[in-house]
């Protein structure tokens, strides 16, 4: 018997929800490529007085086959939904920011998906809870960070949150590899 379900519920950070086309452009985090206004697709939206917007999406996708439940995780930039309007470097480094607390919360979603204990007749429902749990306290997560650092205008909160990020996906780094198993 085989089931699969997938949840790629984007979360699109100070975007509108929107379908994921075939031609979405995405990037996928990495620890050593890092954000450049390149990679910003989107033109500014003249009704917002943001500086820029970053977009990403994390998603999780799992199957059961062979009593074995499957999982990959996914966390991504979309490049076609992400605008910049004051390109500096220093505005850079806080929309990096934003890419890198979704790091954070796949880690999460890794960590918790391996310590979950297997219950064939709930399963679904269950990671679906999980799924959600760690969404929304991403998006608190997200929206503390830029009222914190009141979007990236105090700079001394803004060195504190991007160490605070890096210290967190540093102590979550065995979780960084999204594509497990478990053995039911």
């Amino acid at each position: 018997m085989e089931s699969i379900l997938k949840i790629i519920a984007a979360f699109f950070f100070f975007s509108p929800l929107s379908v994921l086309g075939q031609n979405e452009q995405f990037i996928e985090w990495s620890p050593v490529k890092r954000l450049t206004w390149e990679d910003y697709l989107a033109r500014p939206s003249s009704s917002s007085d943001a500086a820029a917007i970053t977009s990403t999406a994390l998603g999780v996708e799992y199957h059961l086959k062979n009593n074995t439940l499957s999982y990959t995780i996914t966390c991504r930039f979309s490049k076609t939904h992400s605008w910049g309007r004051h390109k500096t470097e220093y505005i850079l480094q806080h929309e990096q920011g934003h890419f890198d607390i979704t790091e954070l919360f796949a880690r999460k979603l890794a960590k918790e998906l391996r310590e979950y204990k297997f219950n064939p007749h709930k399963y679904q429902d269950d990671v679906g809870k999980i799924y959600k749990k760690l969404m929304d306290e991403k998006e608190e997560y997200q929206n503390k960070y830029d009222k914190d650092t009141d979007f990236s205008r105090n700079k001394d909160k803004q060195v504190e949150w991007l160490e605070k990020i890096k210290d967190e996906l540093d102590e979550l780094d065995e979780y960084a590899n999204y594509g497990s198993s478990i053995k039911v």
